[in-house]
């Protein structure tokens, strides 16, 4: 009889064991229903209580209790220990990491879910530059905030009864980033991973590794990766667009840590392949300016007989001081437009320059500069591919006595003009100076009344 019994029981363990071993199929399985509570509620900002933090390791011992979204997920293992809340679904002014021993955290805490914290007996501090709530462990016989074991985090930690939300990060730049916004979720665009990286994994197998995202200006920012992660053997993806991800710091620098490969959408092409650059014939220099009775309204103007605008990024503008064949200084115009049909004037003296001829300069410079020649010197306006587009006058000829001399004067390019030419051709110019060669006008002239910036 007792045989049977236990063959009875026997067969229903298995029964039910393999009905379990059907229902879960995998790590993904269905997150276990936890109590939540509605009689709690908080009595204390997160921003409140990281304000309590003071140069030194506290133990908390009063009755606050902080609430806050959960922004990270374990459940890819790129987390480790770790629990990231912020203080609203949306437009977060305050994040807070929380040390915790307990594993497959996703399922008790889920990525929208609205949490409650007990904070009586915990710890609060600071490591690599950001505060920390948890237990407490001792390093180097130092007390620092370390996990919260997972025994006592249910007398901690609970959840709300509100159902969950619906997380939106908030989109910043690199060159935006403050200490508030760590352990938020955050979004950046037009991002990428450094080329040189390119062909690598996300991390080396079980170790914690760096690679590095950047964008199209340049600005790099840290990507924390887990050797433990699901993802860890992945390649790093090609192209460029959007990441999202947990912000956090090491002492000075800012790190970001994705929940998922599906915080990254990189469909757009790398920046080294976009066409940014542009060259034209149909920019040109429109007037040269020297006058005789004040040096602090020298200028140089050009002109876009287009009528598109043209975008000046990589354009220089060189200087060749008297018969220097060397060059002898340059102006960078990137981050400049000129408009289509239009001048775009540059002066060494920007404060001068507005009030003698009445408005400001498109671009302000220094002096010695292309813009504060003396009227004997030669230029050269270059496109961002290093092709001389236009100039004025011979390089390695002083410009004293000859018919590119502007000293004392001006120099305008003659209204029919409509093309850059890379060799100066003096039949295109009308030139003003004291001194200059026959078929240029040995008339000083004034400013304002003889020069008419802005103006073709």
């Amino acid at each position: 009889m007792n045989f049977k019994i236990n063959n009875i029981k026997y067969v229903t363990c298995l029964l039910g064991l393999y009905l379990l071993m059907a229902c879960v199929k995998d790590k993904n399985f269905e997150t276990p229903k936890a109590d939540c509570v509605s009689d709690l509620s908080a009595n204390l900002t997160i921003g409140e209580l990281k304000a309590h933090y003071v140069d030194e390791l506290i133990q908390i011992q009063e009755d606050w209790v902080i609430e806050g979204y959960v922004v990270s997920s374990d459940l890819a293992g790129n987390f480790f220990g770790t629990l990231h809340i912020q203080d609203n679904l949306v437009n977060p002014t305050q994040g807070l990491q929380l040390e915790i021993d307990l594993r497959d955290s996703h399922l008790f805490y889920e990525v929208g879910s609205k949490i409650l914290i007990k904070t009586k007996g915990l710890y609060l501090g600071m490591s690599k530059g950001a505060i920390k709530l948890g237990g407490v462990f001792s390093a180097f016989g130092n007390p620092a905030v370390g996990r919260l074991p997972a025994a006592i985090a249910g007398q901690h930690l609970f959840n709300s009864c509100d159902p969950l939300g619906s997380l939106l990060p908030k989109t910043v730049g690199i060159n935006e980033l403050d200490d508030s916004m760590i352990s938020t979720l955050v979004q950046f665009g037009n991002m990428e991973i450094l080329l040189s990286e390119l062909g690598h994994t996300f991390a080396v197998r079980e170790e914690e590794t760096i690679r590095t995202l950047t964008n199209c200006e340049d600005l790099e920012l840290e990507l924390l990766n887990s050797g433990y992660s699901d993802f860890q053997g992945n390649l790093l993806p090609e192209g460029n667009g959007t990441i999202t991800g947990v912000l956090i710091k090491d002492n000075k620098d800012y790190q970001l840590v994705i929940r998922d490969t599906s915080d990254i959408v990189f469909k757009d092409i790398r920046c080294e392949d976009l066409v940014d650059e542009f060259t034209s014939t149909k920019i040109f220099i429109s007037e040269l300016a020297d006058p005789d009775n004040n040096t602090g309204a020298r200028f140089v103007e050009f002109y876009n007989s287009d009528s598109e605008p043209l975008d000046l990024k990589g354009w220089v503008l060189r200087r060749y001081t008297n018969d220097n064949t060397d060059i002898s200084s340059t102006i960078d115009l990137s981050g400049f437009i000129i408009e289509g049909n239009s001048t775009f004037v540059i002066s060494p003296n920007a404060s001068e320059f507005e009030m003698v001829y009445g408005f400001p300069p498109n671009h302000g410079v220094s002096t010695n500069s292309p813009a504060d020649s003396n009227g004997d010197d030669n230029l050269e306006l270059v496109d961002p591919f290093g092709t001389v587009i236009d100039s004025f006058g011979v390089i390695g000829e002083d410009g004293s006595g000859t018919n590119h001399e502007y000293e004392d004067g001006r120099a305008l390019r003659n209204g029919n003009n409509s093309e850059a030419n890379p060799i100066y051709t003096f039949s295109e110019w009308t030139i003003y100076n004291d001194s200059g060669e026959w078929g240029t006008i040995n008339e000083p002239q004034n400013a304002p009344d003889d020069f008419n910036p802005g103006i073709r």
